[in-house]
């Protein structure tokens, strides 16, 4: 049914809370008081632990509490007990037990809450929470996956065939070990909560890609009905997976607005945020890979190691990529984790398969040299037809045509394959190429949809936006579903009291919430056709609702446009203030029957100061296979984010950890390298024409997460064309370059 005479989606439309953004009106999480949403707000400044395990043996807190305008200290030693029911979030991010805010004397890792100052003003807080003395009883921490604080978790094991067998047959066998180095989460909006009382209700501003699990934890923290809590979140400014988790400081803020009767403020610096929440893990990835003299692979061995705290083990999707991406018959895979005395990981970006891309399409590299292929041609020849680790069927799979476009758009038949041969006055000149994919996640969503008597409709949705655009794709989505302009239609999110939404991450967010919005103004805009057609006094009056097409707010008959009339003169007629749905999406068994991934081929060149060791990006041009594209703006918007973010993950990103105390010793923006302007090379991305609509009813694969999936292997790669030497720790640093 046609439902607008031309469709938003599929227009690069500009963000329709732009405006807001750019002149100040958007509210985020810490400034929400200066909008005027909650008044009286008292500062709160969280004291950290400054060292990295041990045991808290005394606080002396009297110079700060003595300090005028500070309303109270709270610690383990005058904390109430909470009753911390037993809670996981959605998706369960870790196993094992999370963070207990002030309820014991134990410290788990460098940076972790201790106490927090609470004061009228965020200047006396924190001069207040520089009095505080913090006495320890303290032992060196495990900071390093070679020296653990235990024994490693129990593994993921993932087998298929014959691989010893395999591995003793092969024409050539690699054996390789790559390491990431830690990576954190630096968005430009630090994290932050605002939480009142009244009474026994919660209600908190916070900054989160998921309001329920906000909601959920401080309901389990506090041993409350989820009902009874309130979270508010409508701007995001970035997170890339930070704010999955309800962190310590939430509890935090929300303890101390209940122990000094009135709403407080909790906001982290950058420093806190390298502790205060997480980050992507260090991980060894040792791989072996097993091919005949035609480069067909015939077994892999993936033995994985990623560090995790020691109260909680957290995992990735780190065995996705090596299970399904290349056809081998066989595969042997192992996960574990190890425990150090740090802060939980979690999701960053790409989460797993960025890390195991790295690994794999570095070694797939190594494996074209080794067999004097062309890397392109090696991946063609282990191309599969289905699903190696399920035998199901892809639902698209076109990585053949992602190589295609990509070599012909960078001239990738012009490259010379041999290694220190291409040349730009000192600069050394290389090109190197990956695989990318990320699976196609989608869960149930709901939404609410009203069309108003002007003609204008509101839809509601309780998901996120933490900067991939979804107010405005999803008001497409909903302009073409009701057959309004895009200016009549106003999306509203972030908020616990709308209808559920799956986590804002995994790029799921297009698929799942963006179904349940179509579903939901398919059925608001159907609602109107029967009132028209049921109404006597309608011009539409007696004709069937399959033959009554909406466009421009107005409903007409299909073969005869000029017998109709608008929602507004439909609505008047029958005194209807507005006209209201609800409707939802619920993935079905497609997911067992069918392999859903986006896909993506990542072309990087880089030049390399032969001298210096230098490492300039030029270029870096990613074709996708992301089914139905809602906005090419914001699709453009996301590869370039994502490109950005792999050349931080292969050249610059990483934290270091004094071992004897496990203070961090570049927690700040000034010696946390991430690439800035100066560092961006050409960037662009083609997206493949076509949808999906096995993955979801709209066609979308997910963008967000597979447009960094691939860049830093292809970097990598590109890095040893240029110079001949294969760096295998991230980032490639000066050092690792001009090293003996």
């Amino acid at each position: 049914m046609t439902r607008q005479t031309r469709p938003a989606a599929g227009t690069p439309l500009s963000r329709v809370d732009g405006r807001l953004k750019v002149t100040g009106q958007a509210a985020y999480a810490a400034e929400h008081d200066a909008h005027g949403a909650v008044r009286g707000v008292a500062h709160g400044v969280i004291v950290t632990s400054t060292v990295g395990r041990g045991r808290i043996t005394g606080i002396d807190t009297r110079a700060a509490a003595g300090q005028r305008g500070v309303l109270k200290v709270i610690s383990h030693v005058n904390a109430p007990e909470l009753p911390y029911r037993p809670w996981r979030g959605v998706p369960d991010p870790a196993r094992g037990e999370r963070l207990r805010v002030f309820q014991d004397d134990r410290v788990r890792f460098f940076g972790q809450p201790v106490a927090v100052v609470v004061a009228e003003t965020l200047e006396i807080a924190w001069h207040a929470a520089s009095l505080v003395r913090v006495s320890y009883d303290a032992g060196r921490p495990a900071t390093d996956l070679a020296s653990p604080a235990g024994e490693p978790n129990e593994s993921e094991n993932y087998t298929r065939g014959n691989v010893d067998q395999a591995l003793r047959q092969a024409h050539v066998r690699l054996d390789r070990t790559y390491r990431l180095q830690r990576e954190h989460h630096n968005p430009m909006e630090t994290h932050a909560t605002i939480a009142r009382w009244d009474g026994d209700r919660l209600t908190v501003w916070d900054k989160t890609q998921i309001v329920l699990n906000t909601r959920a934890g401080l309901a389990a923290d506090f041993g409350i009905p989820e009902a009874s809590v309130r979270v508010i979140s409508p701007f995001v400014g970035g997170a890339f997976g930070s704010a999955l988790r309800c962190w310590p400081h939430v509890t935090i803020a929300a303890l101390a607005a209940r122990e000094v009767r009135r709403p407080v403020k909790v906001a982290l610096t950058r420093k806190q945020m390298y502790t205060g929440t997480g980050f992507r893990p260090v991980t060894e990835y040792k791989i072996t890979l097993g091919a005949d003299q035609r480069g067909r692979l015939t077994a892999t061995v993936h033995d994985i190691r990623a560090e995790t705290s020691t109260y909680e083990d957290y995992r990735e999707g780190l065995g996705d990529v090596g299970r399904m991406t290349h056809a081998t018959p066989n595969v042997r895979l192992t996960y574990r984790t190890v425990p150090l005395d740090i802060n939980t990981p979690t999701w960053m970006r790409g989460p797993g398969p960025a890390t195991a891309a790295y690994a794999i399409e570095s070694a797939m590299d190594e494996l074209a040299y080794e067999l004097g292929m062309d890397p392109i041609e090696l991946r063609m020849r282990n191309e599969p037809d289905r699903d190696p680790s399920t035998g199901v069927p892809f639902s698209t799979r076109r990585l053949r045509e992602c190589f295609r476009v990509g070599s012909r758009t960078v001239g990738w038949d012009r490259r010379n394959p041999r290694p220190r041969t291409n040349r730009d006055g000192n600069w050394l000149i290389g090109t190197g190429v990956a695989v990318a994919t990320y699976h196609t996640a989608r869960a149930a969503a709901q939404a609410l949809a009203r069309l108003h008597a002007d003609g204008t409709a509101t839809v509601q949705c309780g998901t996120s936006d933490m900067g991939p655009g979804t107010y405005t794709s999803m008001t497409q989505v909903a302009a073409d579903a009701i057959g309004l302009q895009v200016p009549r239609v106003r999306f509203q999110l972030g908020d616990s009291s709308m209808p559920p939404s799956p986590p804002h991450g995994g790029s799921m967010t297009m698929a799942s919430v963006g179904s349940a919005v179509q579903d939901t103004c398919d059925k608001l805009r159907r609602q109107a056709i029967a009132l028209a057609v049921q109404d006597p006094r309608s011009p539409l009056h007696g004709t069937t609702p399959d033959d009554v097409t909406v466009a421009n707010g107005r409903l007409h008959l299909r073969d005869n446009p000029a017998r109709g009339e608008t929602y507004q003169q439909l609505l008047a007629r029958n005194n209807r203030t507005y006209l209201e749905a609800r409707g939802g999406y619920t993935p079905g068994d497609e997911v067992e029957r069918f392999s859903t991934h986006a896909y993506g081929a990542v072309f990087a060149q880089v030049a390399v100061d032969e001298h210096l060791g230098l490492v300039r990006v030029r270029q870096v041009h990613g074709v996708y296979d992301a089914g139905r594209i809602i906005n090419p703006k914001l699709a453009d918007s996301q590869a370039i984010g994502g490109m950005v973010g792999g050349i931080g993950m292969a050249l610059l990103e990483h934290t270091i950890t004094d071992p004897r105390d496990g203070r961090i010793v570049n927690a700040n923006m000034a010696d946390y390298l991430v690439p800035t302007n100066a560092d961006i090379p050409n960037v662009s991305a083609i997206y493949l024409g076509g949808d999906d609509r096995t993955a979801d009813p709209i066609g979308v694969k997910g963008l967000g997460e597979v447009v960094i999936v691939g860049v830093a292997p292809a970097i990598a790669n590109a890095v040893f064309h240029a110079t001949g030497r294969r760096v295998r720790d991230l980032p490639i640093t000066i050092e690792s370059l001009l090293g003996g």
